[in-house]
């Protein structure tokens, strides 16, 4: 019996990750050209500074980031438990909190934030009224996601993830319409862009509050002050809110620093290269989040040997799949630049590879802080990490300040993710026998970066043999990627997992005969 629910969570897992991919490949291909029209009709220096003032808002979502942790844990945990009534409890705690926490952001984003803004930002004066409305309908717009959390957090632990899907389709589809009324509005574009983009949000927020109201018998709320739960929720969200603070700071704190040093025209190429990881990111993190209840609830049952092995191979994957992605991206990188972009601004291919190549090493351990929150303890994991990525800031400061070029201030990042694989794993390890150091090093770790580099070297080679050109593009794309995926299959897999990919393709080809 055992056996099969473990086979369930596989299939299911695989079910949630190709809901997720069809979205995916429907909103790269026009976020893409989403991303070209918008830069286009906006200018190099409205892009930078929509990309850098609505960084202000971001720098303060850590307040919020920690809660939806906290929601999409407890929830899993209890679905995991079967619990009906505490998991509406847990809702409903959860939706209390979030108000409040919503009520602390807009007081400081419109204190600290605004004056921060008017003060301290390298914006021209002629745009700083534009920026001003920018920076007002990013703050609604994160109010309202920030209320919408329990809602999300449900559809998540429901593994219902289709809907995400929809979701995706449907916001690719509003962007790219904007995008094409920017080229023929004559009021500043800028605020227009910004306040479109803030109703199509609240639409999507609508629709998500709908739809868990319909389909989730927890989600009605009613209030509900449980002191115990309240406090665990909130120690768990607390320290949660430490790590994402570091995230923040590290993320949006480069932007800044960067504004300060080289003004907005780089904050534009950092956009774009951020945008564009986002898009190649969504590969992995869709696996990812079809993952994540899978683990949360294994762990709640007491099954904790599948727990490390879903945690496990899911690391592997991960890492996988965005390398499929990340290697032909990174040999072509200029050739797709140009063929994307009109103006490609300065330094962005380099910015990208850099952040591509953090992205790939968070990849890895993702799963690992999904097992760290399913235990509940993670006063000191989010200590130590916020610890390090705030230690990014002053060496980006350092290094720029030194005149080197800046490029340079995202190096640590780079450096701090390798770091934080080691300790996301030997923190996991003392708090659970199950989970070991060096097993996850030499099957993981070690296994990953191996067939990383042999198939870069591999697709390297086979890069050079074609022009450049965009039959040349298209052929090497093919080729490298059939080249990663045979060899990802064949070393990079175990025989179990070998067998489960093979047996689920011949299923799919038998449907379409």
């Amino acid at each position: 019996m055992t056996n099969n629910k473990y086979i369930y969570n596989n299939k299911q897992v695989a079910k949630n990750t190709l809901a997720l991919y069809t979205r995916m490949i429907f909103t790269v291909c026009v976020g893409l050209y989403t991303s070209r029209v918008v830069l286009d009709a906006l200018g190099v220096s409205d892009y930078g500074i929509y990309n850098v003032v609505g960084g202000i808002c971001v720098m303060l979502s850590f307040l919020n980031t920690g809660m939806v942790m906290a929601s999409q844990r407890f929830i899993s945990y209890e679905l995991g438990i079967g619990d009906e009534k505490r998991t509406n409890k847990i809702f409903c705690t959860s939706m209390n909190i979030h108000v409040v926490i919503a009520i602390i952001i807009l007081l400081l984003s419109e204190t600290i934030g605004l004056w921060y803004l008017n003060t301290h930002l390298n914006i021209p004066e002629e745009r700083m009224n534009a920026a001003n409305w920018v920076y007002q309908f990013s703050i609604f717009s994160f109010i309202v996601s920030i209320c919408s959390v329990p809602y999300n957090s449900s559809i998540v632990a429901h593994e219902d993830l289709k809907i995400y899907a929809y979701i995706g389709i449907y916001e690719s589809v509003m962007k790219l319409i904007i995008a094409y009324c920017l080229m023929f509005i004559s009021y500043d574009k800028l605020i227009i862009y910004a306040s479109l983009i803030f109703i199509t949000q609240v639409s999507i927020r609508c629709f998500c509050t709908w739809f868990c109201k319909k389909h989730y018998r927890e989600c009605f709320y009613r209030f509900v002050f449980d002191k115990e739960l309240s406090k665990k929720m909130f120690s768990f969200a607390g320290w949660s809110v430490l790590g994402n603070l570091g995230f923040s700071t590290r993320d949006q704190g480069s932007n800044i620093i960067m504004n300060l040093f080289y003004g907005t025209t780089i904050n534009a190429a950092r956009g774009i290269a951020g945008q564009l990881n986002s898009i190649i990111n969504g590969f992995a993190n869709n696996f990812i989040v079809a993952l994540n209840p899978q683990i949360t609830k294994l762990y709640a049952s007491n099954e904790i040997e599948k727990c490390k092995e879903l945690t496990y191979s899911g690391a592997r994957f991960s890492f996988y799949l965005l390398s499929v992605i990340i290697i032909p991206f990174l040999l072509n990188i200029d050739y797709i630049l140009n063929l994307w972009l009109k103006e490609v601004p300065l330094y962005t291919n380099i910015f990208l590879c850099i952040i591509l190549l953090s992205s790939l090493l968070y990849a890895i351990s993702q799963p690992l802080t999904t097992a760290l929150q399913a235990t509940g303890n993670i006063k000191w994991f989010q200590i130590i990490i916020c610890l390090l990525l705030i230690s990014e800031m002053p060496v980006s400061y350092i290094v720029l300040y030194w005149g080197l070029p800046p490029y340079w201030a995202l190096f640590p990042m780079l450096i701090s993710n390798f770091i934080a694989i080691f300790i996301r794993i030997i923190l996991l390890s003392k708090m659970n026998s199950h989970f070991k150091t060096r097993e996850y090093t030499r099957t993981v770790l070690f296994r990953c970066l191996l067939i990383f580099s042999g198939c870069c070297f591999m697709s390297y080679h086979v890069h050079s043999l074609f022009p450049l050109s965009f039959i040349g593009f298209a052929t090497n794309t093919i080729l490298i990627v059939i080249l990663t995926c045979s060899t990802i299959l064949i070393g990079g897999t175990t025989e179990k997992e070998r067998k489960f990919i093979v047996e689920a393709i011949k299923k799919k080809l038998c449907r379409q005969r």
